[in-house]
């Protein structure tokens, strides 16, 4: 059997030459080989005629959805893989209202599952600033986003998932049942695994019911470690935020300018952008007020929205400090994550390393979690100057961080860019069994090879 033969129509398969830019550029791996082929199936069956073919072929095969990653887990690295683009099987099959249960196909972007399930007075908690990122990617990595500090991530809302093993075996893992003390929790260990041991062709999400009410708060700051002293205090509070997500004002500079207008506050040089959510207003008002009390000695200026449009700018300020930054620079960002106690300890650390490397380090991220994503800019850094600088502040940095009893990505995943950091963090029996573990499920290597360990 050819390719042809699976992919009939045109327009979803791409050989040689045909193959598009886009399966071939990534901004963290500079040299990209050519690929066998890049397929795009819309059924289940097809991604399982595709597996047998590969093993037929002798071909590796790297799943990809919206391409969002940005751990260099969806390139090629080592020449004639097969591409298996999922993006196309982006359907939204079913929601059972009695299992509280959405089942979509993993192409659906997070931002449509949001929508969807909101018109319809539910509530998927995951919310990655990428809101054009893939479900299916988001259960490769378990990505967290803004609300985990109060509902958890991804891996928290996965109930099922169907998948299709190297051997081109179909596995369901996981069920709808909410208890499970039933032999080993496979559906777990496929969940960040970043497409290393199977490729995923249906998931089935949990749902809750949508929050009432909702208000979010902007506080600013004189710098970035009174911001973080805000988050321990408003953590300490017994507030319950969904939200809390820390940002300095340089950062913010790139997202007014790609928005075309300003943060609501210019004072001081570091925010806190602080959501709580509920269903008794009156509450809620009461839990905001703890929120003011214990911030304003540390802060110069709290903002509590009543308007739902002044909130959702100050949100979208946030959610484009990265697109403002590929916009107007060069920089790398880094998802490094600590124990909560330690995020301010981290946030200290990586100025000093600014002064060290003679880099200009940013800091946002989800400081209700200590989930730092750390910025750093190449200016006008020769080619040469940035990598030596550049390695020279990560090998610093991850140091510190296995130091304050943390780990190299809270929700990106590791790709190919964290790889020798993985092993470094990683005890070496860990390591061991993490390849045991691949080599049952893919004993030939064939999916994403050279990817994670």
């Amino acid at each position: 059997m050819e390719l042809q033969e699976i992919i009939k129509e045109k327009g979803r398969l791409f050989m040689g030459e045909e193959v598009p830019d886009e399966y071939l550029t990534d901004p963290y791996i500079e040299e990209i080989p050519d690929v066998y082929a890049v397929a795009l199936p819309t059924r289940h069956e097809e991604v399982v005629e595709l597996v047998k073919f590969a093993k037929e072929k002798e071909l590796t095969i790297i799943a990809r959805g919206a391409g969002t990653g940005v751990a260099g887990a969806q390139v090629p690295i080592h020449g004639q893989e097969l591409i298996i683009d999922v993006k196309l099987m982006n359907q939204i099959i079913d929601l059972d209202e009695e299992t509280f249960t959405l089942t979509v196909e993993p192409g659906v972007l997070v931002g449509d599952i949001h929508q969807y399930v909101e018109a319809l007075g539910y509530f998927y908690p995951p919310d990655p600033a990428s809101k054009h990122s893939s479900i299916g990617g988001n259960v490769a990595t378990n990505a967290g986003g803004i609300r985990a500090v109060k509902y958890g991530v991804t891996r928290d809302y996965v109930r099922e998932m169907t998948v299709v093993l190297p051997s081109g075996e179909e596995m369901t893992l996981g069920s709808l049942n909410i208890k499970s003390s039933s032999g080993y929790d496979l559906l777990d260990l496929f969940i960040g695994s970043e497409g290393t041991l199977g490729i995923t062709t249906e998931i089935k999400l949990r749902l809750l019911p949508l929050p009432e009410v909702e208000q979010t708060m902007l506080i600013s700051f004189e710098d970035v470690f009174k911001a973080t002293e805000g988050a321990l205090a408003i953590l300490a509070s017994g507030a319950d935020p969904s939200e809390i997500e820390l940002f300095e004002k340089e950062a913010v500079y790139y997202a007014e300018e790609h928005l075309g207008y300003p943060l609501q506050t210019q004072l001081g040089e570091a925010y806190l952008l602080v959501t709580l959510d509920g269903n008794d207003e009156l509450e809620l008002k009461a839990r905001i007020n703890t929120i003011i009390e214990d911030v304003e000695p540390l802060s110069l200026e709290v903002l509590s929205f009543t308007d739902p449009d002044e909130a959702r700018k100050a949100k979208l300020i946030r959610d484009n400090i990265l697109i403002g930054l590929m916009e107007f620079t060069q920089y790398e960002m880094l998802d490094e994550v600590v124990p909560i106690n330690k995020f301010a300890e981290l946030i200290h650390y990586t100025k000093g390393l600014q002064e060290k490397h003679g880099l200009s380090v940013l800091n946002f991220g989800h400081s209700g979690d200590g989930n730092v994503h750390t910025i750093l800019m190449r200016g006008d850094l020769t080619d040469e100057e940035w990598q030596t600088r550049r390695k020279a502040l990560l090998d610093d940095l991850y140091k510190k961080v296995k130091e304050l009893g943390g780990l190299p990505s809270a929700e990106h995943g590791i790709g190919t860019v964290k790889k020798s950091y993985l092993a470094q963090m990683t005890d070496d029996v860990n390591l061991h069994y993490m390849r045991k573990i691949k080599e049952v499920f893919d004993p030939e290597n064939r999916l994403n090879p050279g990817k994670l360990f």
